[in-house]
């Protein structure tokens, strides 16, 4: 809804940030936070080959691709939030990807040894 799109642009988005959209009417309400809207229709042309486009359909068409692949056989309800936790995190440190094991394994450590029940439950925090 607008009023969705304007509370998360306040909280989210940096006054004068330049905010293009596909032209769905709710993303007009990023303007309340101060955020510049440009709009983008693809009309006729297939959105990959709009080039404002091209990181937004990277990042589905590689989401896309991890939970269909590697989570399909899993129960996705169940386990959402770390699947997309596991993701975001790859994502994150994308430019970076020799550092990845050598962060990960001091994340690890940081964390600190959990119990099975523990790694059972949902994580409602970070360690």
């Amino acid at each position: 809804t607008s009023k969705a799109i304007a509370e998360w642009a306040k909280s989210n988005l940096a006054s004068g940030a330049r905010v293009i959209s596909d032209g769905l009417p709710a993303f007009r309400a990023v303007t309340a936070a101060g955020c510049q809207h440009e709009v983008r229709v693809a009309g006729g042309k297939k959105p990959k080959d709009l080039p404002e486009f091209y990181w937004i359909n990277t990042v589905l068409g590689n989401v896309k691709m991890t939970l269909s692949g590697a989570y399909h056989a899993f129960a996705f309800g169940k386990y959402a939030d770390r699947y997309l936790a596991a993701i975001a995190y790859r994502f994150n440190r994308r430019f970076r990807l020799d550092a990845l094991p050598e962060r990960l394994l001091l994340a690890v450590v940081a964390c600190g040894p959990k119990t099975e029940l523990w790694l059972r439950k949902k994580a409602e925090r970070a360690c």
